[in-house]
């Protein structure tokens, strides 16, 4: 009788263990598979990178005399485009219209999209990707081993006209402007048509207005804790007295704009590009 109970634990303790081993496998599986999931697959989007010289240049938004320091950086010399954007969700699958997770787009992520992998019907692949979030956008350029530029690296860009580094002094800077941003469907453009600026950097206002990494840093205030105070409502009330230039209109548009942001929200005129630190 003491033998068979012996045999009995020993099978019992025996499949006990192969359970607990097949369990634990299954476990690492899942781990690894939720982890490779939640990774960027690299992309190689064919696009020049503009090498930015640095400088202080003054924001729209703060006092008279603070000037803000930009380091040199590199800026891809358009914006992404459809079929790049196209690509990138081909090879990362968590960021197809069906699969992205509400947290990271709202309900309209590429809403003129046909399915998954099928652009808008007659949409130019070389137009600019819209309906995109602050996610997707930063997910995109990790992926391609880039990163969003920040509102300073952008802005100081956007200072330039085609001949000179910094055109807000000329007269017909905001106003020429205005008139692209009042052209319609200008966002189903293809990129690279217009001049470029005095970098070498095309579209920077006639096609699509841009994410960038801190798009609401402006809102910022300082006692933003309870969120007492994060009432898009205050950037009409304290631009008109904290701002540097209060004839650039455009200017006001671009804030307001991107004040109305949340991180997930997607617009249909609104795109990105890409940044780079340089390295030293």
């Amino acid at each position: 009788m003491f033998k068979i109970f012996k045999i009995f634990l020993y099978f019992g303790g025996f499949f006990f263990l192969l359970t607990a081993c097949d369990k634990v496998s299954a476990f690492n599986s899942t781990k690894e598979s939720a982890k490779s999931d939640n990774k960027e697959v690299s992309i190689n989007p064919d696009v020049k990178m503009v090498l930015i010289k640095g400088g202080e240049y003054q924001p729209f938004y703060g006092e008279d005399s603070s000037l803000v320091q930009v380091q040199d950086f590199l800026l891809d010399e358009k914006p992404v485009t459809n079929k790049e954007f196209l690509d990138f969700v081909q090879k990362n699958p968590k960021w197809k219209r069906s699969h992205v997770k509400a947290v990271f787009a709202d309900d309209t992520y590429l809403k003129d999209w046909q399915n998954d992998e099928t652009l808008p019907k007659n949409a130019d692949p070389n137009a600019a990707v819209t309906f995109v979030s602050w996610f997707a956008a930063k997910a995109y350029a990790k992926s391609a081993g880039k990163r969003l530029p920040t509102l300073d690296e952008w802005e100081y860009v956007a200072m330039a006209d085609e001949e000179s580094a910094n055109a807000r002094d000329k007269s017909t800077y905001s106003a020429h402007l205005i008139n692209l941003y009042n052209q319609k469907e200008r966002e189903k453009n293809a990129v690279k048509i217009s001049q470029p600026n005095y970098y070498g950097v095309y579209n920077m206002f006639d096609l699509v207005w841009e994410w960038t990494d801190d798009f609401n840093s402006i809102m910022t205030t300082s006692d933003s804790r309870t969120a007492e105070f994060d009432d898009k409502g205050l950037f009409c009330a304290s631009a008109a007295t904290s701002t540097t230039d209060v004839l650039n209109y455009a200017s006001f548009m671009r804030y307001a704009f991107r004040s109305s942001l949340k991180a997930n929200y997607t617009v249909g005129n609104l795109g990105f590009r890409c940044a780079k630190d340089v390295t030293k």
